[in-house]
């Protein structure tokens, strides 16, 4: 059972980041999948590592990404990975309630509570909310799941192992994100803006996906403004 996530408040007021928060530029020419970096090329799937999310921020390939051949279906979600009768967006709502809801056939959920930490606001029904794929399944195709089997992207898009990768938040602020990255899009709620960009972080080091040059700048300029916390990932694929 996954414990809900509480926001970081920060007292930074990240302006240099929010300068960055400019119109998205088009996609560069397809390039070939990037190696690991060095610094995990000794790690092998399964493994666990621990490390500051700076060094991590640096430890990730910056490289231009490519959309070509996106399609959501080629990310298989929501399944039902343990047959309980439950889809991987319940399971989310229902490890963070704040208030349990009551399951009723089919999984249907009445009653309970959820926080958004997006938007800093509380939600009594499952039916406002959305699970929210931490990095979007189109930023994970173009920053390397494009060379992913059909298999390893269903198990991406249906993430239960870290709590990181999935976030159930109003469907507002989700819908608002769409499929952006960090340098065109941060949650309307500063004080998560630090946990936010972690995790971000500890995402893509779990799948050892890439970063564009924009994205890679506004992180470092906005984790430069948060603490240098240590972050364990256990690595995908």
């Amino acid at each position: 059972m996954r414990l809900p996530r509480i926001a970081l408040t920060t007292a930074a007021t990240f302006s240099a980041l929010t300068a960055l928060l400019a119109p998205a530029t088009a996609h560069a020419a397809i390039a070939p999948p990037a190696a690991a970096p060095a610094s995990l090329q000794r790690h092998a799937p399964g493994d666990t590592i621990t490390l500051p999310v700076r060094d991590a921020l640096a430890a990730l390939i910056v490289q231009d990404e490519n959309r070509t051949g996106y399609s959501r279906d080629k990310f298989k979600h929501w399944t039902d990975a343990d047959k309980d009768g439950c889809n991987t967006r319940a399971e989310v709502l229902l490890e963070e309630a704040v208030t349990e809801p009551t399951i009723g056939p089919g999984c249907t959920l009445t009653g309970g509570s959820w926080y958004s930490p997006y938007d800093d606001q509380h939600f009594d029904s499952a039916k406002k909310l959305d699970v929210d794929h931490l990095v979007p399944l189109a930023e994970a195709w173009d920053s390397g799941a494009s060379a992913w089997t059909p298999k390893q992207r269903e198990l991406y898009a249906n993430d239960l192992d870290d709590k990181r990768a999935l976030i159930a938040v109003s469907a507002k602020s989700n819908r608002s994100k769409a499929d952006q990255d960090p340098s065109t899009w941060l949650p309307p709620y500063a004080g998560y803006w630090c946990t936010y960009l972690t995790n971000w972080v500890a995402d893509k080091t779990r799948y050892q996906l890439t970063i564009d040059p924009k994205e890679q700048t506004a992180l470092a300029e906005g984790l430069a403004r948060c603490p240098d916390q240590p972050i364990t990932v256990t690595l995908a694929h």
